[in-house]
């Protein structure tokens, strides 16, 4: 198996690398070239597009591993220059979108959206749960020591404090 099919799992499988194939795509291709290609054959198979499939089978089975994918090819096409990233961004709306931006950004616009849910939503509720989760926490630290349940303690204030905290935030979007 050559570098560029090993990096692109599409390839491996001989599909097309767009966002709109199924798993039932993928299992077909899989079981296409699993059965051209197994080293139980009689004739010996090809063990290593075998392996190759294989890996692409395992990394593209699911929606999200073949978001993630996409998402790998694109990032590598804008590594390799403009005219590859063209080709890859034409693949489809999911590839245009997945890693755009600067690093970091898709974390940034994560903690700007949870700060925006927190002030639309109950503010004074969600800081007085932190305020309790951390009393909690801090109490059971102090009262076990250095036992070994004490970070279990901690972790079921903080636990808490996430299963509940969601009540005081106001609806995504």
């Amino acid at each position: 198996m050559s570098l560029a099919t090993a990096a692109d799992p599409f390839a491996a499988l001989g599909l097309p690398a767009q966002p709109g194939l199924t798993d039932d795509d993928v299992r077909a291709a899989w079981r296409r070239i699993a059965a051209a290609t197994h080293p139980d054959r009689a004739d010996g198979g090809d063990p290593e597009r075998f392996a190759g499939a294989a890996a692409a089978y395992t990394a593209l089975r699911t929606r999200s591993g073949r978001g993630e994918a996409l998402a790998d090819l694109a990032a590598d096409a804008r590594r390799a220059g403009p005219e590859a990233a063209t080709a890859v961004a034409s693949a489809g709306p999911l590839t245009a979108r997945s890693g755009s931006g600067p690093p970091g950004g898709r974390r940034r616009f994560a903690v700007v959206r949870l700060a925006s849910r927190i002030r639309r939503g109950r503010p004074v509720r969600l800081a007085l749960r932190l305020v309790i989760a951390a009393a909690v926490g801090a109490a059971g630290a102090a009262v076990a020591g250095t036992q070994p349940a004490t970070p279990a303690l901690v972790v079921g204030a903080i636990t808490w404090l996430v299963v509940t905290a969601r009540n005081d935030l106001a609806p995504p979007g």
